[in-house]
């Protein structure tokens, strides 16, 4: 199966003060996209994995990324290379969404330590793209680096998290 995907993020701002005799406006605007072909080396990924999932209040879930994971289209699918993560939490959560801090196996690449976190509050997204030049993406290796943690900060309610991976068998 040939993949073609791709990433952005964009930010978007008019800074307006008022001056004596009118206005002055500075447009900040600044966007990062990443296209990627299929295939496993620079610039180029071969799996995609998407879902909406949900956790109970105070419940948590480790994503192995190295064979459990299933595709689109039912088959099971392992990264070996994570080029883009795309978490969004649910407007609609009273808690917030955990990303990181597995306690054993940690998918960790793209953070500083095993115990690292990133809180992604209820309507936020976190997003973490490669450049396209870049072969080596965030390493998963399989039954020691694949397990990307997620949990729900709260113990009175449940979350709804979207979560986008894509990445790179080899």
């Amino acid at each position: 199966m040939a993949l073609t995907s791709g990433m952005s993020v964009a930010v978007n701002g008019d800074l307006t003060s008022g001056l004596d005799l009118g206005s002055a406006t500075a447009t900040i605007a600044a966007r990062k996209a990443l296209a990627l072909a299929s295939g496993t080396g620079a610039g180029k990924a071969d799996r995609i994995f998407q879902d909406r999932r949900t956790l109970a209040a105070s419940a948590s879930e480790d994503l192995d990324l190295a064979g459990v994971l299933v595709d689109a289209f039912g088959a099971t699918i392992s990264f070996a290379r994570v080029k883009g993560l795309y978490i969004a939490a649910a407007t609609g959560n009273t808690n917030n969404v955990v990303v990181g801090g597995a306690s054993s196996n940690g998918f960790i690449s793209w953070v500083g330590g095993a115990t690292h976190t990133v809180t992604v509050r209820p309507g936020g997204v976190l997003a973490l793209m490669t450049g396209a030049a870049d072969a080596t993406g965030y390493a998963v290796t399989a039954t020691t680096a694949d397990l990307l943690h997620i949990a729900n900060s709260g113990g009175t309610t449940g979350v709804t998290y979207d979560v986008v991976i894509l990445g790179a068998s080899a």
